[in-house]
Protein backbone atom coordinates (compact mmCIF):
# COMPACT_ATOMS: atom_id res chain seq x y z
CA UNK A 1 0.00 0.00 0.00
CA UNK A 2 2.83 2.45 0.47
CA UNK A 3 3.81 2.66 -3.35
CA UNK A 4 -0.31 3.32 -3.87
CA UNK A 5 0.08 5.48 -0.95
CA UNK A 6 2.79 7.37 -2.29
CA UNK A 7 1.42 8.12 -5.55
CA UNK A 8 -1.95 8.79 -4.95
CA UNK A 9 -0.01 12.10 -2.88
CA UNK A 10 2.38 12.73 -5.56
CA UNK A 11 -0.40 12.84 -8.34
CA UNK A 12 -2.45 15.58 -6.13
CA UNK A 13 -0.66 17.89 -7.02
CA UNK A 14 0.13 16.77 -10.64
CA UNK A 15 -3.51 17.67 -11.13
CA UNK A 16 -3.04 21.08 -10.08
CA UNK A 17 -0.30 21.84 -12.10
CA UNK A 18 -1.78 20.53 -14.95
CA UNK A 19 -5.04 22.76 -14.71
CA UNK A 20 -2.77 25.81 -13.17
CA UNK A 21 0.14 26.24 -15.91
CA UNK A 22 -1.02 23.94 -18.71
CA UNK A 23 -4.60 23.14 -19.80
CA UNK A 24 -5.33 26.75 -20.73
CA UNK A 25 -2.19 27.02 -22.93
CA UNK A 26 -0.28 24.08 -24.44
CA UNK A 27 -2.30 21.44 -26.24
CA UNK A 28 -3.05 18.43 -24.70
CA UNK A 29 -1.92 16.20 -26.96
CA UNK A 30 2.01 17.62 -26.90
CA UNK A 31 1.46 17.08 -23.04
CA UNK A 32 0.95 13.77 -23.26
CA UNK A 33 3.62 13.00 -26.31
CA UNK A 34 6.23 15.05 -24.32
CA UNK A 35 5.38 13.17 -20.81
CA UNK A 36 5.65 9.36 -22.50
CA UNK A 37 8.96 10.55 -23.99
CA UNK A 38 10.64 11.78 -20.88
CA UNK A 39 9.14 9.03 -18.54
CA UNK A 40 10.61 6.60 -21.85
CA UNK A 41 14.01 7.95 -21.75
CA UNK A 42 13.86 7.67 -17.96
CA UNK A 43 13.86 3.85 -18.05
CA UNK A 44 15.63 3.43 -21.41
CA UNK A 45 19.24 3.02 -19.79
CA UNK A 46 17.30 -0.38 -18.03
CA UNK A 47 15.85 -1.40 -21.19
CA UNK A 48 19.56 -1.68 -23.00
CA UNK A 49 21.35 -3.57 -19.87
CA UNK A 50 19.02 -6.47 -19.31
CA UNK A 51 16.94 -8.57 -21.58
CA UNK A 52 13.72 -9.59 -22.18
CA UNK A 53 11.75 -12.14 -24.21
CA UNK A 54 9.78 -10.56 -27.07
CA UNK A 55 6.10 -11.99 -25.67
CA UNK A 56 6.88 -10.05 -22.73
CA UNK A 57 8.02 -6.90 -24.40
CA UNK A 58 4.21 -6.54 -26.53
CA UNK A 59 2.60 -7.74 -23.32
CA UNK A 60 4.16 -4.48 -21.69
CA UNK A 61 4.01 -2.36 -24.48
CA UNK A 62 0.16 -3.65 -25.29
CA UNK A 63 -0.35 -2.42 -21.41
CA UNK A 64 1.08 0.95 -21.94
CA UNK A 65 -0.71 2.20 -24.80
CA UNK A 66 -4.17 1.09 -23.47
CA UNK A 67 -3.65 2.41 -20.02
CA UNK A 68 -1.42 5.54 -20.59
CA UNK A 69 -1.81 6.74 -24.51
CA UNK A 70 -5.69 6.04 -25.72
CA UNK A 71 -6.74 6.77 -21.59
CA UNK A 72 -5.35 10.13 -22.10
CA UNK A 73 -6.11 10.37 -25.72
CA UNK A 74 -10.01 9.91 -24.25
CA UNK A 75 -9.61 11.89 -21.14
CA UNK A 76 -8.28 15.01 -22.77
CA UNK A 77 -11.43 14.67 -25.51
CA UNK A 78 -13.38 14.65 -22.94
CA UNK A 79 -12.95 18.14 -21.38
CA UNK A 80 -14.30 19.78 -24.91
CA UNK A 81 -17.50 18.50 -23.98
CA UNK A 82 -17.48 18.37 -20.39
CA UNK A 83 -17.32 20.96 -17.47
CA UNK A 84 -14.71 19.67 -15.26
CA UNK A 85 -16.55 18.90 -12.03
CA UNK A 86 -18.49 16.73 -15.12
CA UNK A 87 -15.36 14.60 -15.44
CA UNK A 88 -14.14 14.61 -11.77
CA UNK A 89 -17.68 12.82 -11.47
CA UNK A 90 -17.43 10.50 -14.20
CA UNK A 91 -13.86 9.23 -13.76
CA UNK A 92 -15.06 7.38 -9.99
CA UNK A 93 -16.33 4.44 -11.26
CA UNK A 94 -13.01 2.97 -11.76
CA UNK A 95 -12.91 1.19 -8.99
CA UNK A 96 -16.08 -1.14 -10.18
CA UNK A 97 -13.80 -1.53 -13.81
CA UNK A 98 -11.08 -3.12 -11.69
CA UNK A 99 -13.30 -5.17 -9.53
CA UNK A 100 -15.18 -6.60 -12.48
CA UNK A 101 -11.96 -7.21 -14.56
CA UNK A 102 -10.17 -8.64 -12.38
CA UNK A 103 -12.89 -11.20 -11.91
CA UNK A 104 -13.33 -11.87 -15.20
CA UNK A 105 -9.41 -12.38 -15.80
CA UNK A 106 -8.95 -14.77 -12.84
CA UNK A 107 -12.20 -16.47 -13.60
CA UNK A 108 -14.46 -15.85 -10.44
CA UNK A 109 -16.74 -12.81 -9.07
CA UNK A 110 -16.54 -11.72 -6.11
CA UNK A 111 -19.30 -9.54 -4.41
CA UNK A 112 -17.08 -8.08 -1.57
CA UNK A 113 -14.78 -6.43 -4.40
CA UNK A 114 -18.05 -4.63 -5.98
CA UNK A 115 -19.60 -3.61 -3.01
CA UNK A 116 -16.21 -1.98 -1.62
CA UNK A 117 -15.83 -0.40 -4.90
CA UNK A 118 -19.39 0.69 -5.05
CA UNK A 119 -18.75 2.68 -1.59
CA UNK A 120 -15.68 3.83 -2.96
CA UNK A 121 -17.53 5.32 -5.70
CA UNK A 122 -20.26 6.93 -3.09
CA UNK A 123 -17.77 8.47 -1.14
CA UNK A 124 -16.25 10.09 -4.29
CA UNK A 125 -19.50 11.06 -5.22
CA UNK A 126 -20.34 12.85 -2.26
CA UNK A 127 -17.23 15.12 -2.74
CA UNK A 128 -17.22 16.08 -6.48
CA UNK A 129 -21.05 15.85 -7.53
CA UNK A 130 -22.34 18.87 -9.01
CA UNK A 131 -25.49 19.55 -11.41
CA UNK A 132 -24.90 17.77 -15.11
CA UNK A 133 -25.33 19.53 -18.46
CA UNK A 134 -27.86 18.52 -21.11
CA UNK A 135 -25.53 17.28 -23.36
CA UNK A 136 -23.23 15.39 -21.75
CA UNK A 137 -23.59 12.10 -22.96
CA UNK A 138 -20.45 11.18 -25.73
CA UNK A 139 -18.52 13.36 -23.13
CA UNK A 140 -19.43 10.48 -20.38
CA UNK A 141 -18.82 7.78 -23.13
CA UNK A 142 -15.16 9.38 -23.03
CA UNK A 143 -14.36 9.47 -19.79
CA UNK A 144 -15.62 5.91 -19.44
CA UNK A 145 -13.36 4.61 -22.31
CA UNK A 146 -10.58 6.09 -20.32
CA UNK A 147 -11.54 4.77 -16.99
CA UNK A 148 -11.83 1.24 -18.75
CA UNK A 149 -7.80 1.61 -19.71
CA UNK A 150 -6.55 3.06 -16.84
CA UNK A 151 -8.51 0.16 -15.32
CA UNK A 152 -7.52 -2.34 -17.55
CA UNK A 153 -3.63 -1.59 -17.92
CA UNK A 154 -4.19 -2.40 -13.64
CA UNK A 155 -5.22 -5.35 -13.85
CA UNK A 156 -3.12 -6.45 -16.84
CA UNK A 157 -0.41 -5.24 -15.69
CA UNK A 158 -1.06 -7.14 -12.28
CA UNK A 159 -1.58 -10.36 -14.01
CA UNK A 160 1.46 -10.84 -16.42
CA UNK A 161 3.65 -9.73 -13.67
CA UNK A 162 2.35 -12.15 -11.13
CA UNK A 163 3.15 -14.70 -14.17
CA UNK A 164 6.55 -14.18 -14.25
CA UNK A 165 9.80 -15.41 -13.06
CA UNK A 166 10.22 -14.24 -9.29
CA UNK A 167 13.36 -13.12 -10.31
CA UNK A 168 12.53 -10.42 -12.51
CA UNK A 169 12.33 -7.09 -11.35
CA UNK A 170 9.85 -4.29 -12.56
CA UNK A 171 12.06 -1.59 -13.27
CA UNK A 172 14.25 -4.39 -15.77
CA UNK A 173 10.93 -4.22 -18.02
CA UNK A 174 8.56 -1.48 -16.95
CA UNK A 175 10.20 0.99 -19.66
CA UNK A 176 8.24 -0.82 -22.70
CA UNK A 177 5.18 0.21 -20.60
CA UNK A 178 6.44 3.82 -21.85
CA UNK A 179 6.98 2.47 -25.32
CA UNK A 180 3.60 1.34 -26.10
CA UNK A 181 2.44 4.79 -24.58
CA UNK A 182 4.79 6.69 -26.69
CA UNK A 183 3.74 4.83 -29.68
CA UNK A 184 -0.04 5.80 -29.13
CA UNK A 185 0.53 9.82 -27.91
CA UNK A 186 2.81 10.38 -31.32
CA UNK A 187 -0.28 8.97 -33.06
CA UNK A 188 -2.22 10.84 -31.67
CA UNK A 189 -0.08 14.27 -31.74
CA UNK A 190 0.20 13.79 -35.48
CA UNK A 191 -3.33 13.09 -36.07
CA UNK A 192 -5.07 15.95 -33.81
CA UNK A 193 -2.19 17.65 -32.45
CA UNK A 194 -2.05 21.32 -32.53
CA UNK A 195 1.43 22.77 -33.57
CA UNK A 196 0.92 26.19 -32.90
CA UNK A 197 -0.12 25.50 -28.68
CA UNK A 198 3.89 24.89 -27.76
CA UNK A 199 4.89 25.52 -24.49
CA UNK A 200 5.96 29.42 -24.49
CA UNK A 201 7.17 29.56 -21.04
CA UNK A 202 10.37 27.93 -18.68
CA UNK A 203 7.47 27.39 -15.89
CA UNK A 204 5.86 25.26 -18.54
CA UNK A 205 8.46 23.24 -19.91
CA UNK A 206 9.71 22.73 -16.35
CA UNK A 207 6.25 21.66 -15.04
CA UNK A 208 6.08 19.53 -18.32
CA UNK A 209 9.64 18.45 -17.21
CA UNK A 210 8.21 17.44 -13.83
CA UNK A 211 5.22 15.60 -14.76
CA UNK A 212 7.05 13.71 -17.30
CA UNK A 213 10.06 12.56 -15.35
CA UNK A 214 8.85 12.18 -12.13
CA UNK A 215 4.80 12.15 -12.35
CA UNK A 216 4.51 9.48 -15.09
CA UNK A 217 8.31 8.42 -14.61
CA UNK A 218 8.17 7.58 -11.47
CA UNK A 219 4.89 7.62 -10.83
CA UNK A 220 3.23 5.28 -13.18
CA UNK A 221 6.06 2.67 -11.92
CA UNK A 222 5.34 2.64 -8.39
CA UNK A 223 1.45 2.66 -8.97
CA UNK A 224 1.59 -0.31 -11.13
CA UNK A 225 4.31 -2.21 -9.13
CA UNK A 226 2.02 -1.38 -5.98
CA UNK A 227 -0.89 -2.54 -8.18
CA UNK A 228 0.90 -5.87 -8.13
CA UNK A 229 0.99 -5.72 -4.03
CA UNK A 230 -2.35 -5.43 -3.31
CA UNK A 231 -5.69 -7.44 -3.99
CA UNK A 232 -8.38 -5.80 -6.59
CA UNK A 233 -10.08 -4.39 -3.80
CA UNK A 234 -7.52 -2.44 -2.12
CA UNK A 235 -6.55 -1.36 -5.88
CA UNK A 236 -10.20 -0.19 -6.79
CA UNK A 237 -10.56 2.05 -3.63
CA UNK A 238 -7.06 3.86 -3.88
CA UNK A 239 -8.39 4.92 -7.14
CA UNK A 240 -10.61 6.90 -5.74
CA UNK A 241 -8.33 8.47 -2.99
CA UNK A 242 -6.70 10.82 -5.45
CA UNK A 243 -9.97 12.74 -5.52
CA UNK A 244 -10.39 14.06 -1.60
CA UNK A 245 -6.49 14.03 -2.51
CA UNK A 246 -6.17 16.00 -5.51
CA UNK A 247 -9.07 18.76 -3.93
CA UNK A 248 -6.98 18.86 -0.48
CA UNK A 249 -3.64 19.85 -2.33
CA UNK A 250 -5.43 22.56 -4.58
CA UNK A 251 -7.41 23.86 -1.29
CA UNK A 252 -3.81 24.66 0.69
CA UNK A 253 -1.48 25.64 -2.19
CA UNK A 254 -3.67 27.45 -4.63
CA UNK A 255 -6.79 28.35 -2.45
CA UNK A 256 -9.15 27.30 -4.51
CA UNK A 257 -13.17 26.54 -3.23
CA UNK A 258 -13.67 23.12 -1.60
CA UNK A 259 -16.14 22.13 0.47
CA UNK A 260 -14.84 20.91 3.46
CA UNK A 261 -17.55 19.05 4.82
CA UNK A 262 -18.66 17.57 1.76
CA UNK A 263 -14.29 16.88 1.19
CA UNK A 264 -14.32 15.10 4.90
CA UNK A 265 -17.80 13.02 4.34
CA UNK A 266 -16.45 11.68 1.23
CA UNK A 267 -12.76 10.80 2.50
CA UNK A 268 -14.24 9.20 5.19
CA UNK A 269 -16.52 6.96 3.21
CA UNK A 270 -13.46 5.73 0.79
CA UNK A 271 -11.51 5.19 4.04
CA UNK A 272 -14.56 3.02 5.31
CA UNK A 273 -13.88 1.05 1.90
CA UNK A 274 -10.58 0.66 2.50
CA UNK A 275 -11.20 -0.69 5.97
CA UNK A 276 -14.00 -3.08 4.85
CA UNK A 277 -11.87 -4.71 2.45
CA UNK A 278 -8.88 -4.99 4.62
CA UNK A 279 -10.93 -6.15 7.60
CA UNK A 280 -13.46 -8.35 5.81
CA UNK A 281 -13.62 -8.94 2.21
CA UNK A 282 -9.68 -9.70 2.02
CA UNK A 283 -9.47 -12.56 4.43
CA UNK A 284 -12.04 -13.93 2.82
CA UNK A 285 -11.04 -14.55 -0.88
CA UNK A 286 -7.91 -15.43 0.52
CA UNK A 287 -9.74 -18.00 2.76
CA UNK A 288 -11.56 -19.11 -0.41
CA UNK A 289 -8.27 -19.35 -2.47
CA UNK A 290 -7.24 -21.98 0.42
CA UNK A 291 -10.01 -23.31 0.63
Amino acid sequence: MIYLWAVTLLWAFSFSLIGVYLAADVDAYFAVLTRTLLASLVFLPLLLRHRVANGLKLQLMGIGGIQLGIMYLCFYQSFTLLSVPEVVLFTIFTPVYIALLDDWMNRRFTLGYLLTAGLAVIGAAIIRYDSLSSDFFLGFMLVQAANLCFAFGQVAYKWVMQRQDQSLAHHQVFGYFYLGALLVALMGMLLFGNWSRLPVSSLQWGVLIWLGVVASGLGYFLWNKGATLVDAGALGIMNNALVPAGLLVNLLIWNRDVDLVRLGLGAGVILLALWINHAWVRPRVIAAARG
